[in-house]
Formats: C-alpha cells, sequence, structure tokens
C-alpha cells in the first residue's frame, strides 16, 4: 500500500498523454538520479551494512529501467537532452532531518515517497496512455516502483520502530502534497 496523502487528478493525465515524450525524457533522469540516491545513500551511511544488498539491487534495476527508457526514446527518435529540475525532490531534501539518527530515517522515507509518486503515476498511465506499448512499459515500471518504496519503508524500519517511521513518513507524505499543489503543471512525473 502506498504511503501517498493526495491522488493525481486527471488533468495531470492530461497533460502526461499530450507531452509523452517530455514523460519519457524526465523519467529516462529520474530512473538515473535513483540509482545514483542508492549508491549515494550507501556512500553517507556506510555504518549500516544492512543497507548494502537491498540498495545495489535496487541501483541495479533503476540503472535497467535508465536503458529501457533510453530504448523507448530512441525507438521514438527522442533525444536525452539535459533537464531543469522540477523542484520536486529538492523540496522533500529540504524536509529533511540533519541530525542522527533521523537523517538516515528522512532519506529513506523521502526516497520511499518519490517512488510512491512514481507508482501512482504510472498506474494512470499503464491504464489510460493511448499507446499499448508505453502502456505495457509504464505496467512494468510501476511494479517496480512499488517493490522499491517497499524496500525503502522497509530498510527505515530496520533503523527505527514501526511506529515512529509511520508517523514520520505520514507528516512527509502531507508536506509532499503540499509540494505538489504548489507546483507548475508542466508534464514530469513528479510535477
Amino acid at each position: 500500500m502506498l504511503c501517498l496523502q493526495s491522488r493525481t487528478e486527471s488533468a495531470w493525465l492530461q497533460r502526461a498523454v499530450a507531452h509523452t515524450a517530455d514523460i519519457l525524457i524526465d523519467h529516462a533522469h529520474c530512473e538515473r538520479k535513483a540509482a545514483t540516491n542508492a549508491l549515494q545513500i550507501l556512500g553517507r551511511f556506510p555504518d549500516r551494512p544492512e543497507l548494502v544488498a537491498p540498495l545495489l539491487a535496487l541501483a541495479r534495476e533503476e540503472l535497467e529501467h535508465f536503458e529501457v527508457v533510453l530504448a523507448l526514446l530512441h525507438t521514438r527518435g527522442i533525444a536525452l537532452g539535459s533537464q531543469v529540475p522540477s523542484g520536486y525532490q529538492a523540496k522533500l531534501h529540504q524536509l529533511m532531518r540533519r541530525d542522527a539518527p533521523h537523517k538516515l530515517l528522512d532519506v529513506l522515507l523521502v526516497a520511499a515517497l518519490i517512488e510512491a509518486r512514481s507508482c501512482e503515476r504510472f498506474k494512470i498511465l499503464a491504464a489510460h496512455h493511448p499507446d499499448g506499448e508505453l502502456r505495457q512499459a509504464f505496467a512494468s515500471l510501476l511494479e517496480a516502483e512499488a517493490r522499491h518504496h517497499a524496500t525503502f519503508v522497509r530498510l527505515a524500519e530496520l533503523v527505527a520502530p514501526r511506529e515512529e517511521v509511520r508517523s514520520r513518513l505520514s507528516a512527509l507524505a502531507q508536506a509532499e502534497c503540499a509540494i505538489l499543489e504548489a507546483m507548475p503543471a508542466v508534464a514530469r512525473i513528479h510535477a
């Protein structure tokens, strides 16, 4: 079960379908950033061996998805190109506490929220996008995003009591709603 406190509106789907190239480019960047984030967590918390195997597996899968999305772009003649960050992830990171032991918990829970929002939006695209090949790709991606969300929540429960994890996740999810509501209406997975 995803930890989100809001649902994506139909206007987002309309933008996403109308600007599918932008969604694919955005998600390619998201997959690359997710792989990098998993490895950065390992680098920032080298004293937590319980994180190593799950985060290495997650990073590998994110890189595989990056390749999948790059192939989708290539077959459609779309160049990856650079992209200005939407601000979503940066605003979520501003919510993270910087003191130990809360820092690691918040890093894991923010990652869980990002994966949850991706999962929710891929579910919408898998059900409603007019391109059959993309519907299948989005369905595959949503399954992985759901697993990644669950992985981050499970890892958070290794570093803090379950009640604390649930409470903090709920608070961060509320803040995530406000962040999304304040963002401009663009064709991005997290906007």
